[in-house]
């Protein structure tokens, strides 16, 4: 048998079983497995391969797997590769450039707020204003456009090499058709490299296959940037010459047409000569593409501007720039442009200017945010002076609130069954890695809760943390809308060691005010509720005793504990605050319906000079500013030493500690103090009478007391009987037997 033998064909009846000689068989008819099961077992070294028995599948990164495949497997292979990645990439455009984003204005449309009241307070965003309809523009706009940017925008698919040659030679006209300058400004960033040029390609090809040419212009035209702050083709005509771009001259078009190089540039209320230079190259441009004659090209004039619409406003100020975001959620996407009134109390804001502006401050900050309880900001102070630091203390500062926490501490342990009367130790923490100390290092056996929440004790605090819980703590915080990290664990959250906002921990103090959690900051008056959203808001409430033994408590910080000097002639509520070094000065409290934070520091974080702390300067603000907002006045403070006659008698201490013996102004009345009571002695009618009062209430000896009431009916009838004797004696009447 030669060589040759093996490509004979063989009879299928007489094929045998033997085996294989390791020759291919051209025959149509040949058994590959049976082929491969014998070659695998002489190259293991065994026997073939049982029928029964199935071969393992060749693994996809072997060679063997793409040997001897044939023309048509690939070919199908490939065409569906790249069917696959033409879907991907249509997914792809049509999630990062949907046709209607080209639609919407590529800057946020202007937006004036007014206060409350109605007063124009700021004025932001793009001059803008309706799309052009390439339908209703005259020739001569829609040709001094394609002069200077895209001479060829009606033959080409969205990429013109040709037009890029003229521009590189001539420097004239644009790079980017008006296509890519379309897909650039409306869906890319206005980075340089070749990634995004590359993107802009395909996205130019994509809007030319689903967009006709003239919906291209038209939304180039109503998008693209003028200078001064204008977007748009017809908010470029109204502004610059007060008119309707369907209404433009000759003159007018190629000046606007010429700004889209390099609007700031070239915006001719600042750059008239510049703007008049480039209108000429525009002019020309048209001439050299046959839209105008040498003759009409000279005869056109620099055109006069007529810009009418100015703003004395300012484009933000610290309580816009935070509401400006709710605007702009609460708005339409458009081109029209949007007056919306705000929460902004124009009185209270010019309030809470005065107070800080007066405030000796030095060189620290001041934070103001006045609210209602129902979260509506109605006055705002981000810091000394927007025009020098526009950055807003009050929504974007996150410091640490200091004793204002320790709100959250009290209403933690009050939610687990603590009343303001039960006690907690208030010895110096000698034991442990955290040992914080109290102010100026006074300490005392134990302090009620009332008390240690007045005296702002460091070391009570954390002890009722640890009593607590800070799951508990960190919860109620939490419940009452306070977003910061807090640390289970940490002992030094009773402090108020953890960042915040004066905003959001002002929101939470409304929340206490209200009895009603959590309370969400707003710019805007939301519509009424109705009766299914108020059941399904998700806020919370307090018990009617919980909540009034908080206020009891933040009322006790004012009146009889480190808060004295925000002390107003009516209820209110509120908490210092003071951070370690005496970094961060705060006062946070509510009186009426308004809820307000104040918070004093440095920028730099460092300490404040003298020593300044919550009780201080910022309470002072507080009241100042409570006082005008509400029309209440100060609580009346003590008067000054003055002078009295003397009004003899010895001298006795009132300091006295107790067993103290306190004379009283009737010479006959004294008031001891002993063993945690106090006895007022007196006499009545020569007989002595105690009231105790301690603990347990107030006693009195009733045996004394009806000693006293015999005595009186005796002197009663020994006086009656002197004036009868004395009566028979003057008429001469004798006395009975």
């Amino acid at each position: 048998m030669n060589v040759f033998d093996s490509f004979r064909k063989r009879d299928p009846h007489t094929m045998g079983t033997g085996p294989h000689r390791g020759y291919y068989s051209l025959d149509d008819r040949f058994d590959e497995a049976d082929f491969y099961d014998e070659w695998e077992a002489r190259q293991l070294g065994g026997e073939p391969r049982s029928e029964g028995l199935e071969r393992p599948p060749t693994r996809w990164w072997r060679r063997s797997f793409w040997l001897g495949r044939r023309r048509r497997w690939w070919a199908a292979r490939i065409v569906a590769a790249v069917l696959a990645l033409l879907l991907l990439l249509v997914a792809w455009l049509a999630i990062t450039a949907p046709l209607n984003k080209s639609l919407r204005p590529i800057a946020p449309p202007q937006i004036t707020l007014l206060a409350s009241n109605g007063t124009p307070i700021a004025r932001n965003g793009a001059v803008t204003d309706e799309p052009v309809r390439v339908a209703d523009l005259p020739p001569h706009v829609i040709e001094a456009f394609l002069a200077i940017e895209d001479r060829r925008f009606y033959s080409h698919w969205g990429i013109d090499p040709r037009g890029i040659a003229r521009a590189a030679f001539t420097g004239t006209g644009g790079g980017s058709t008006i296509t890519q300058q379309l897909a650039k400004f409306t869906f890319l960033t206005p980075e340089r490299s070749l990634t995004r040029k590359a993107r802009e390609a395909l996205i130019a090809f994509w809007l030319e296959g689903w967009l006709t040419k003239d919906e291209i212009l038209e939304r180039y035209l109503s998008n693209a940037y003028f200078g001064d702050n204008v977007y748009g083709l017809r908010a470029a005509s109204m502004h610059y010459f007060y008119r309707k771009p369907e209404n433009l001259r000759p003159a007018q078009a190629a000046m606007l047409a010429g700004l889209l190089q390099a609007p700031s540039a070239y915006a001719p209320t600042r750059h008239y000569e510049r703007a008049v230079r480039r209108m000429r190259l525009v002019v020309q441009a048209m001439v050299d593409a046959g839209y105008v004659t040498e003759a009409e090209a000279r005869a056109m004039r620099p055109p006069d501007l007529d810009v009418r619409l100015k703003s004395d406003l300012p484009t933000g100020t610290y309580f816009a720039d935070w509401a400006l975001p709710q605007a702009r959620a609460l708005t339409e996407t458009g081109y029209a442009r949007q007056t919306l009134t705000t929460t902004l109390d124009a009185r209270l804001q010019e309030i809470a200017r005065r107070v800080t502006n007066r405030a000796p401050l030095g060189k620290a900050q001041v934070a103001l945010v006045a609210m209602r309880r129902n979260g509506e900001v109605v006055a705002m102070i981000g810091g000394k002076d927007y025009a020098t630091s526009p950055f807003n203390r009050a929504t974007q500062a996150r410091r640490q609130p200091g004793s204002t926490f320790k709100t959250f501490v009290y209403l933690a342990a009050l939610r687990e069954g603590w009343e303001p009367d039960d006690r907690i130790a208030n010895t110096e923490i000698t034991q442990g890695g955290y040992r914080p100390r109290n102010a100026r290092g006074v300490y005392s056996d134990s302090l009620t809760l009332r008390q240690a929440f007045a005296q702002s004790s460091n070391v009570a605090a954390v002890r009722l943390l640890g009593e607590v819980g800070s799951e508990n703590v960190i919860e109620t915080a939490q419940d009452f809308g306070i977003s910061a990290a807090m640390t289970k664990g940490d002992p030094s959250l009773a402090l108020g060691t953890s960042t915040m906002t004066l905003l959001e921990l002002t929101a939470a103090y409304a929340g206490v005010a209200a009895n009603s959690f959590p309370v969400e900051p707003r710019g805007f008056v939301r519509p009424e509720a109705s009766w299914w959203e108020r059941l399904t808001d998700g806020t919370s409430s307090l018990s009617r005793s919980t909540h009034g033994e908080m206020l009891e408590m933040l009322r006790a910080a004012i009146n009889d504990g480190t808060g004295r000097a925000a002390m107003l002639s009516q209820p209110n509520f509120g908490k210092t605050g003071t951070t370690q070094d005496n970094r961060d000065a705060l006062f946070v409290g509510f009186a009426g319906d308004l809820v307000v934070g104040v918070w004093i520091g440095n920028d730099d974080n460092s300490p404040l000079p003298g020593g300044m702390s919550g009780g201080g300067l910022p309470a002072r603000i507080w009241r100042d500013f409570m006082t005008q907002a509400l029309g209440v006045s100060a609580a009346p403070t003590r008067q000054p030493p003055r002078s009295q006659p003397d009004p003899g008698g010895p001298v006795e201490p009132l300091d006295l500690p107790d067993g103290a013996d306190i004379p009283l102004g009737d010479g006959e009345s004294r008031l001891r103090i002993r063993d945690g009571e106090a006895v007022l002695s007196t006499a009545i009618d020569g007989v002595p009478i105690d009231v105790r009062v301690d603990g347990e209430g107030v006693s009195i000896d009733e045996q004394a007391i009806e000693d006293a009431r015999r005595r009186a009916e005796d002197r009663q009838l020994e006086l009656e009987r002197q004036y009868e004797e004395a009566w028979r004696q003057r008429e001469g009447v004798p006395g009975p037997d």
